[in-house]
């Protein structure tokens, strides 16, 4: 999805939306782009997380991953991420990767991209 807007405010900040929710399938990464910056949304029962799509070891697109319950492995070169915190879980990933608490509004899923959780 490459249409996004900064159209909401919340107490911390601006709110920028990613996707709509009906855009999300179960353990599907959904990847979203906003001014050059991918992020990579997922659905895990009726839960959302939102982690930078971008896997902190290499080249890998998080949002092309597999999920797991709560970890997304990396289709580069293995390595998994927990998806609630953005911790690296398995090697060969070591950096966390950014990740951010969703704002669950009129059917859409939006973030404060200025404040990451793991900051």
């Amino acid at each position: 999805m490459n249409s996004h807007e900064k159209n909401m405010t919340d107490g911390a900040g601006a709110l920028t939306r990613l996707c709509d929710l009906d855009e999300l399938e179960e353990d599907e990464p959904l990847r979203s782009e906003v001014e050059g910056i991918g992020y990579a949304v997922y659905k895990v029962g009726e839960l959302v997380f939102v982690t930078a799509d971008l896997c902190t070891h290499g080249p890998g697109c998080l949002s092309d991953g597999l999920v797991d319950g709560f970890e997304v492995e990396c289709p580069f070169h293995g390595g998994t991420f927990d998806i609630r915190t953005g911790a690296a879980t398995s090697a060969p990933c070591e950096i966390p990767v950014s990740a951010w608490s969703p704002v669950i509004r009129d059917g859409a899923v939006f973030i404060d991209i200025a404040n990451p959780l793991n900051a």
